[in-house]
């Protein structure tokens, strides 16, 4: 919504005459529907804060939902928390954190009745029935249960209802028929009794009781019954290894953390009952909220019963929180520490781990949800930031990654949709700056290389490049697509200050921090910078393992090892007598006069190739200014372009590079012109 439009001024007026007291407000779209509830110290102040300076996506996307703002004051922020509570609970608005009841995984449900039932369940009913979980592994409760009910000789029936005559079950010795008395409530109880010290991790009693009983079985060759008895003693022993963590505290406690994109939050509560962990649950929410409000909203709406509530709560950060312990002390009567994990509490190192642990849960889902939906929120704020023709649904990455100007590497990655697109990553082993540290020509190098073909095969051409640098790479690339006669929007993100740049235009773009569109870019910069650095590493192992002795025609794999150990290097030999050669290698005179001829030849190669890449840049011992001078750009760009293909791509999965052909290390415009070839 632009801020010349009428809806937004009339909201940035309400936000202006507010009332600098504490109290909630909430946002209306057109239809009259509550979208937001918010509490503040200050309702001017925070509703000020939503119409200046630059906002991230989610707030813009709140104003251009609303239409109105109300607001109720109160006496002090206390007030305005429970009445925000309040508010959620009556409205449920869009954009506030609500949850819905049910888990992702399975629980075990024993009904609150004389004669209780068990079975497994997706749904929490409150009726006073006692509930384990959640199972992540949905085969091993299964087996469990299975097994309870052979042991155990418990109703399986869903209704219970008085019989005259008992069922098929009681006469296989399934059941104990309560439905006719045949058994009292007591003893029938003293079965769930068992149950849940098992499901409480209280179970080596039971364990030991189908331990003997299998034995006895076994012991009688009664080895059908042995067998069920046995699967069903590991799939105990597999349920309670799948569900609960030995811990160095009896202390129950809940760790709670979320993380955050945008609009998009993700909670995970690790649950810590009698030492050990009996659950963890994610939930997934959309808040508009501010982050330090995330934590005491989610809290708020996730405490429903006293039951719930252990006595001590860990989080990452107490910002919010002031109001929490008091609430629930009000509400529910309980005493709980709400405790901030770090370095000084108590056991921090083993904390810190839970938490760390709760947070990575949390940010795993995050990453799942934006597969799952794609980064259109990100995609969309670039489009409007960077004035874009379309939106950047494809964006292409470079970067340059060397050692001192050695072995340079071009890497190009792929994004689609908002997420990494890996079967059209791409790197380019670059030559022209090879032995120099010129990253703008790099960039010119691996672009006309990348987009030249793609021009030649008419191939679909991305939405946006992305490159990782300034001013300078950015318009370096750019005048190779003008050249090409290409028109595909370039951006530049510079590390130090997260500026964005486009060409030719030296006053950077900057977005908020937690701006979803830098969010994307940086994304994308991060992986450029993984992908270069690796093929990087994969170079210099590979030059560092080769023995360029063996390259010389009649040297083989066990006198290449010995001239490296005498001479090091081409030079070195070279420099050495015919005489001398023919001692150390134990061969004849001529022979040694013949590896030294080849060793000539090959290193006079291989200095004619370092001397065809400076001329490259320009001249012999240039410096990239002077080569920037130059009408390298428009040459490289032309040459390019009567170039079929380019056969120096090569997709992520390859894990070497064919060094057969470095005789094919010139300039690439002129290999471009003479073979039409560019490989290593």
């Amino acid at each position: 919504m632009s801020k010349n439009n009428p809806a937004w001024q009339k909201l940035h007026e309400t936000a202006l005459k507010a009332p600098s007291s504490s109290g909630v407000y909430m946002w209306r779209n057109p239809q009259g529907t509550v979208i937001y509830v918010g509490k503040a110290k200050s309702l001017k102040n925070r509703l000020s804060s939503y119409f200046s300076g630059n906002k991230d996506i989610k707030t813009r996307l709140l104003i251009s939902h609303a239409e109105s703002i109300e607001y109720i004051t109160t006496a002090n922020e206390y007030e305005a928390f429970l009445l925000e509570n309040n508010l959620i609970k009556q409205y449920t608005p869009r954009y506030n954190i609500a949850l819905k009841d049910g888990k992702s995984y399975p629980v075990i449900r024993i009904t609150k009745e004389d004669f209780p039932r068990l079975f497994k369940t997706r749904h929490v009913v409150q009726d006073g029935s006692t509930y384990y979980g959640p199972f992540p592994d949905v085969n091993a409760l299964d087996s469990f249960i299975e097994a309870i009910e052979r042991i155990y000789p418990i109703r399986l029936c869903r209704r219970f209802k008085k019989r005259d005559a008992p069922c098929m079950y009681y006469h296989i010795g399934r059941c104990k028929a309560p439905c006719c008395e045949k058994i009292s409530i007591e003893s029938y109880n003293e079965f769930f009794g068992e149950i849940h010290e098992l499901l409480e991790g209280k179970g080596d009693q039971t364990v030991e009781k189908l331990t003997i009983e299998m034995k006895k079985a076994a012991k009688e060759m009664n080895f059908e019954k042995a067998a069920r008895l046995r699967d069903g003693l590991q799939a105990l022993v597999k349920l309670q290894d799948s569900n609960v963590v030995e811990d160095f505290s009896q202390e129950d406690r809940d760790y709670i953390a979320h993380y955050r994109e945008g609009e998009l939050v993700s909670f995970t509560v690790l649950k810590i009952r009698g030492g050990k962990m009996s659950g963890r649950d994610n939930y997934r929410v959309t808040s508009l909220n501010e982050d330090d409000e995330l934590l005491p909203e989610f809290m708020n709406a996730y405490y429903t019963e006293p039951e719930m509530i252990p006595p001590a709560i860990y989080v990452p950060t107490q910002e919010g929180l002031d109001f929490i312990t008091k609430w629930i002390k009000e509400t529910f009567n309980i005493e709980t520490n709400i405790i901030l994990v770090t370095d000084s509490i108590e056991n921090a190192s083993r904390h810190k781990a839970a938490i760390e642990m709760t947070i990575q849960n949390a940010h795993e889902d995050i990453i799942r949800r934006m597969r799952e939906r794609g980064d259109t929120p990100a995609m969309k704020e670039l489009q409007e930031v960077l004035d874009l023709p379309t939106l950047p649904v494809r964006i292409e990455g470079f970067d340059i990654a060397h050692i001192g100007g050695k072995l340079p590497v071009a890497s190009l990655i792929s994004f689609y949709n908002g997420n990494p697109d890996k079967k059209n990553y791409r790197y380019f082993r670059l030559r022209t700056t090879d032995g120099y540290i010129d990253d703008f020509n790099s960039m010119r190098e691996a672009a006309t290389r990348r987009y030249s073909r793609l021009a030649n095969e008419g191939a679909e051409l991305p939405d946006l490049i992305m490159i990782d640098g300034g001013i300078g790479q950015v318009n370096a690339v750019d005048g190779i697509l003008k050249s090409l006669g290409l028109n595909i929007p370039i951006v530049g993100l510079a590390k130090q200050d997260e500026e964005l740049y486009r060409p030719h235009k030296n006053e950077p773009i900057h977005l908020p921090r937690r701006s979803d569109g830098l969010r994307l870019l940086q994304r994308v910069r991060d992986e450029t910078h993984r992908f270069a650095t690796t093929q990087n590493q994969k170079l210099r192992t590979k030059v560092n393992t080769q023995n360029i002795f063996a390259d010389i025609t009649g040297v083989g794999e066990k006198r290449a090892r010995i001239l490296l150990k005498k001479y090091f290097s081409l030079e070195n030999l070279c420099a050495a007598n015919e005489q001398e050669l023919s001692e150390l290698l134990n061969v004849n005179t001529d022979q040694a006069k013949i590896i030294l001829t080849e060793s000539q030849a090959l290193l006079s190669a291989q200095n004619e190739k370092k001397e065809k890449a400076m001329k490259s840049l320009g001249a012999s011992g240039t410096t990239w200014q002077k080569a920037a001078d130059a009408q390298y750009t428009i040459d490289l760009a032309s040459a390019a372009l009567d170039v079929a293909e380019d056969k120096e791509e090569y997709g992520e999965s390859q894990s070497d590079i064919d060094d057969e052909s470095e005789d094919d290390d010139i300039d690439l415009a002129s290999a471009a012109l003479d073979d039409g070839d560019c490989n290593v």
